[in-house]
């Protein structure tokens, strides 16, 4: 879980439609979440928690260009942060790596996103997994890497999923080896 810093709270708050009672409500009370548009500033795509959580790890660990995220513990979804209208490039890659499209909900133009305060606490409904420092730079790989890291992310979930259906017990795994061959070596 991460903090807002001033220059993201100047950022984010700028989405609002009215940006200085946005941030008075911040001043106010910092754990607070604030419904934002999207579209303008920024789009979000948004995945179920399992996923976004993967991806975010993946992104996280490899490097990869992203922005911020956030989680909705209730809801159990994450939203990653794109620039605003990202999404033909999102979807221009993300078709490209893949054939059966992963679930996921693009929020552009005329949508809304939930976003946490500045200061979350650790049980709060809403929180930063990655929370927004500044305003983020435009980068034409935020989107590639984004399509990529869902495309890999849910494949490598099905695969564990497939693994969980195959061998539920240990036993199940034991009785799928082949069986041992038996060699005279008189």
């Amino acid at each position: 879980m991460q903090r807002m810093t001033r220059r993201g709270i100047e950022w984010l708050s700028a989405a609002a439609d009215n940006p200085a009672e946005c941030r008075q409500v911040w001043a106010d009370d910092p754990r607070r979440p604030c419904l934002l548009s999207t579209g303008r500033f920024f789009d979000v795509v948004a995945v179920e928690q399992r996923l976004g959580m993967e991806m975010f790890d993946r992104l996280r660990r490899s490097g990869m260009p992203f922005g911020p995220s956030v989680v909705d513990r209730k809801a159990q979804r994450v939203g990653f942060f794109l620039g605003s209208e990202s999404r033909e490039t999102f979807t221009f890659y993300l078709e490209r790596e893949t054939s059966s499209l992963p679930p996921y909900r693009y929020l552009g133009q005329d949508c809304a996103v939930v976003v946490p305060g500045p200061i979350p606490l650790s049980d709060d409904r809403y929180q930063w997994l990655r929370a927004p420092t500044r305003r983020p730079e435009a980068n034409p790989l935020r989107p590639v890497a984004l399509a990529t890291a869902l495309v890999a992310s849910a494949e490598l979930l099905a695969r564990i999923d497939r693994f969980d259906e195959q061998y539920p017990t240990p036993y199940a795994a034991v009785a799928a080896l082949p069986e041992e061959t038996i060699t005279d070596a008189g």
